[in-house]
């Protein structure tokens, strides 16, 4: 990756989340998920009138050349400004051989076969561009391995990764999808990390996602219920079975109900937790009707009982708590008022047209009064582990929104929209 001092159009893509940098590797996942929530739901979104704003959002992001960063962290959280008034530097990184970044590029490979798999059906012309630059972006990957923290300066600080086995394994499974082609199956079934059981699945860890596919593609009989594709969904079953299991004194389940794995957006885990549980109760059903089940140890939990607690997991987010709020914004009669969103947090330039200077805006950060600006549909990292909510635009570890945050629940609300 290198620093572009050229003038390029990166018109697209996100910021993900309250400030006003679009990092690459969050923005990608958010995309996958976005289309997977349209591969898996497409029906629901439809019947809802809901399909015509899903795909405009996955081509908003898929749209993007992959340059895996725009601005600098540290010069923009310096500043608090609405993003018409940036005067921060929007340096932009790309991807290049000498200075690698396979996780990032592996990730915005599985986004683009996704958003292929999401087009192909309403617009086969733009569904094969984006799996053509998917393909050449996984054989990039492969072919040039190393972490993008290594070659963006600063990146660790604000989105560290992990490692890139996930983000291969990840985009192979999608393009097997996609493909079909033989050359991501030998990958599936040979060449990657099949990742163990896990205990998330987040931006920096895409195992349970491919795992999760890949017992779908089991299910359907498109891939042999053996080596790794059987070692995938069988570290699958046991991440389901450790989120179904657990109870509030091994400390995974807050009081209130509610998945518990970190203080800072903990709501990430639970809405893309949610979406697996929903979309692995289909693909059982699908697959074996009445009969299906999931096996956890000793007992035998049907389908539904997996998209029960997907529904539990929503009804907490959506107001069914302790604090009694939502934890999406504009949703609901109680909602946070104080979001950590530079955007949402400083009046319009509609109704304040004037510059507010980078350091001008913290005027408004410190007020204690709600924002001006509602950013609807916006899921905030919500409570602690006791179920406690600290409305104040300075607690960015429960109030700041995140896209990675909202894209699951995109595919788990249309689901939950059905009647079974």
């Amino acid at each position: 990756m290198h620093d572009d001092a050229t003038q390029v159009d990166l018109t697209g893509g996100y910021y993900d989340s309250g400030d006003n940098v679009k990092f690459g590797l969050p923005l990608a996942f958010t995309v996958t998920m976005l289309a997977w929530s349209v591969v898996e739901h497409e029906r629901p979104l439809a019947a809802a009138g809901e399909l015509r704003n899903a795909l405009p959002a996955v081509r908003w992001g898929a749209d993007e050349t992959l340059y895996v960063q725009v601005g600098d962290g540290d010069s923009d959280h310096s500043c608090w400004q609405r993003p018409e008034d940036m005067d921060t530097p929007r340096t932009s990184y790309s991807v290049d051989a000498s200075r690698p970044g396979s996780d990032v590029a592996g990730e915005t490979a599985a986004a683009l076969a996704a958003a292929s798999v999401a087009f192909r059906p309403l617009d086969p012309g733009y569904s094969a561009m984006l799996l053509g630059h998917a393909e050449q972006l996984f054989r990039f990957a492969k072919n040039h391995r190393g972490l993008y923290q290594n070659s963006v300066p600063g990146a660790a600080k604000f989105y560290p990764s992990s490692g890139d086995e996930d983000e291969l394994i990840w985009a192979a499974v999608w393009l097997f999808i996609a493909t079909g082609g033989e050359d991501y199956k030998a990958f599936i079934a040979g060449d990657g990390n099949v990742g163990g059981a896990q205990t998330s699945f987040s931006w920096d860890n895409k195992f349970v996602g491919a795992q999760a596919l890949v017992a779908k593609l089991i299910l359907q009989g498109k891939l042999p219920d053996a080596g790794n594709a059987a070692a995938m969904k069988n570290h699958l079953e046991e991440f389901l079975c450790g989120v179904l299991e657990h109870n509030s004194n091994d400390g995974r389940l807050s009081p209130g109900g509610v998945l518990w794995l970190e203080p800072w957006n903990n709501l990430q885990y639970v809405t893309s937790a949610a979406f697996v549980l929903a979309a692995h109760s289909d693909h059982l059903q699908a697959a074996a009707g009445a009969g299906a089940s999931l096996r956890c140890g000793g007992a035998t939990l049907p389908p539904s009982q997996l998209l029960a607690f997907a529904r539990s997991q929503a009804d907490y987010i959506l107001g069914a708590n302790p604090e009694r709020m939502s934890y999406m914004v504009g949703y609901g009669a109680r909602f946070p008022e104080q979001v950590h969103h530079r955007g949402a947090s400083v009046p319009s330039i509609k109704s304040s047209p004037g510059k507010i200077t980078c350091k001008g805006g913290f005027g408004y950060y410190s007020r204690d009064a709600p924002n001006p600006n509602v950013i609807v549909g916006a899921i905030v990292g919500g409570p602690d582990g006791s179920d406690r909510y600290d409305d104040s635009r300075r607690n960015y570890q429960q109030t700041e929104p995140s896209t990675v945050t909202v894209a699951p629940i995109v595919g788990v609300l249309a689901r939950l929209s059905q009647q079974n």
